[in-house]
């Protein structure tokens, strides 16, 4: 456990000394083996590192790699007005989170968290073993620059041992800190239905993932009136008697004259063909808990409303996949989604496919500007498995396994990028990208993830991590 920079350059440098294998935790949500593995002797605990603060000397506000987005969101907030557009589980650890991307409810207004880095303090081993602390920014040039940019998104754990960032919004000027990151909406609306799976039939389901589909197809442009909107489409496996599909929607309340009208008709538009009668969502789905009573759109303060979206459920295990959507899912996608999710599910298991709003300001961005190059989809898919009883780890991962293999079935059971697909996100990290068994398609992890990014964050590697200290079952190899 270290509490400042210092410390954590020192932890470095003893691993390194006693040639100790050692990794790093912040929020303590990774979810692979990348921290907490056999092979792994040192963990440096970053979560009482937690400060969050405005920065006079560098012009940006500082986020330790231990704040949760709980500090990030109250401390922005609740002394400046501002905020980033970051992850709903308010429990998630910055260190991980920034550096992966980090995207949430206010990403398609805003775009996503890394799109506001200004700088980030990260401890290096070089190549004859000395261990230093070094800082990179947008302003940076060379090697220092790829620095940088490699934490726009490249992942944790790759390049060295993040102790903070900087944040700022690209261009702000003059010193008023209110003024350097973006405000959030004063007040949103917000909405959740379930739709029960005992009236669910497969006509039903495929008219909702279709509507679900061409909607964001059709309003996910930058200048979309509905870029204060954001959707999560909870494809709950069917397990009976309770079970439901959920639909949780937040729209900016303020921005928009007409968004209330706007809502409603996204809300028409979405269920439109679907012969089930919306009612109200009584029991939890997934990280989400249950919100009765928002059957009828509510008017919020911003900052309650994310308290009450927040997610995350630490008592569970779990199993995570994801990928990107260029356009709406095509038939053969959506019938295999049908398929495994109407299936009477195993006992034990807590499954579905949450489907998010994507696109919009998070699409304005170069796909090499960061390390993030997912800039022209407009949904976001998590595949998530959870069960309670360790012994049924083996169902969990042959029930998420099999599901994704379907889908991604033409393109040998990954989401290779093409016309629909955009590939996976590194903050849902996933080792089966890396397994033949699970991945015939020519395309690697590292592409998966990246892109054509992915040679760059090698470059980055290699000058700033020579030796490949910090390493994981899928950190940036060296070539």
């Amino acid at each position: 456990m270290v509490t400042t920079p210092t410390q954590a350059e020192t932890a470095v440098r003893d691993a390194v000394t006693a040639g100790k294998r050692l990794t790093v935790r912040s929020g303590g949500h990774c979810y692979e083996d990348f921290v907490f593995n056999s092979q792994v002797q040192i963990v440096v605990d970053l979560s009482a590192m937690n400060q969050v603060y405005y920065d006079p000397a560098m012009n940006a506000f500082a986020i330790e790699a231990g704040a949760s987005n709980l500090q990030v969101y109250e401390t922005l907030y609740k002394l400046y007005g501002v905020t980033l557009p970051a992850g709903s589980c308010h429990s998630v650890g910055a260190g991980g989170h920034i550096s992966g991307g980090g995207y949430g409810l206010l990403s398609r207004q805003l775009g996503l968290t890394v799109d506001y880095l200004h700088a980030v303090e990260v401890v290096v081993v070089r190549s004859n073993g000395t261990v230093e602390t070094v800082r990179a920014s947008r302003d940076s040039t060379g090697e220092l620059k790829d620095l940088w940019w490699a934490h726009t998104g490249g992942g944790g754990g790759n390049f060295g041992l993040i102790t903070r960032y900087w944040m700022r919004t690209p261009g702000a000027t003059g010193t008023d800190p209110t003024a350097l990151l973006p405000k959030p909406p004063s007040e949103v609306f917000l909405n959740a239905i379930s739709l029960p799976w005992p009236q669910m039939d497969q006509r039903d389901f495929e008219t909702l993932v279709k509507n679900w589909g061409r909607w964001h197809a059709a309003n996910s442009a930058p200048d979309s009136p509905y870029a204060g909107l954001f959707g999560l489409l909870k494809l709950n496996a069917n397990a009976g008697t309770g079970s439901s599909i959920g639909l949780i929607t937040q729209m900016d309340a303020v921005t928009h004259p007409n968004a209330r009208t706007l809502l409603n008709n996204y809300l028409t538009e979405i269920t439109a063909g679907v012969s089930i009668t919306p009612q109200a969502m009584t029991s939890p789905m997934g990280e989400h808990a249950a919100l009765p009573g928002f059957d009828k759109t509510r008017r919020l303060p911003w900052y309650i409303a994310t308290d009450y979206l927040s997610g995350g459920n630490p008592t569970l295990y779990g199993k995570y996949k994801s990928s990107y959507a260029r356009q709406a899912l095509p038939s053969f996608q959506i019938a295999a989604l049908w398929q495994h999710l109407s299936a009477p599910q195993p006992d034990g298991l807590e499954a579905l496919v949450q489907i998010d709003s994507y696109g919009c300001k998070v699409n304005t961005v170069a796909s090499d500007a960061t390390a993030v190059p997912q800039r022209d989809s407009v949904l976001k898919l998590q595949y998530q498995a959870y069960w309670t009883d360790p012994a049924k780890e083996a169902t969990g991962l042959a029930w998420i396994r099999n599901l994704y293999k379907a889908v991604y079935a033409e393109t040998g059971g990954v989401p290779v990028p093409n016309f629909t697909n955009d590939g996976c996100y590194v903050n849902y990290p996933d080792k089966d990208l890396g397994d033949p068994a699970f991945n015939t398609s020519q395309e690697t992890w590292g592409s998966l993830y990246y892109k054509a990014n992915f040679a760059r964050l090698k470059t980055a590697k290699r000058a700033w991590d020579p030796t490949n200290f910090f390493r994981h079952a899928q950190s940036i190899p060296l070539q």
